[in-house]
């Protein structure tokens, strides 16, 4: 059962990272074999939230000066959710679990130096509530 948990946990983590995965189907399959629904949320939005706060640090050392040159990759992508972050602020942070702009949302966050707690609030209501429509509509 633990091997289960981490793989949805790590699988989750890694999605809401700047590095393209998805966490659903694992998420899914679980629950389709039988794991209780609570839980599997629970374990899914904690590593999901985790990797969000893990691009909020990037962004705060991106403002910094660090680390621009390896976010090259993603310009285009970036260039978007900056936008969005700009005209719609903080509260683009509830659409944190947006494939595409959604990761590079929470990259500006702390880019631009949002509060740690009303950026964990955000990002974890936002995050929650999809695994959750996810996992009831199984």
């Amino acid at each position: 059962m633990l091997t289960g948990y981490l793989s949805l946990f790590f699988s989750s983590l890694i999605a809401s990272t700047l590095f393209p995965m998805g966490s659903e189907l694992v998420l899914i399959g679980l629950i389709k074999n039988g794991w209780p629904i609570v839980e599997t949320v629970a374990v899914a939005s904690v590593g999901n939230v985790l990797g969000s706060v893990i691009n909020f640090g990037i962004g705060y050392l991106l403002h910094k000066g660090f680390m621009k040159s390896r976010l090259n990759h993603y310009k285009a992508n970036l260039i978007r959710a900056e936008e969005l972050f700009n005209k719609f602020g903080r509260w683009t942070l509830l659409f944190a679990w947006l494939p595409i702009i959604g990761d590079p949302l929470t990259l500006f966050a702390g880019l631009s130096r949002v509060n740690f707690g009303l950026f964990l609030l955000l990002v974890s209501i936002g995050k929650v509530a999809r695994y959750a429509v996810i996992a009831t509509s199984v």
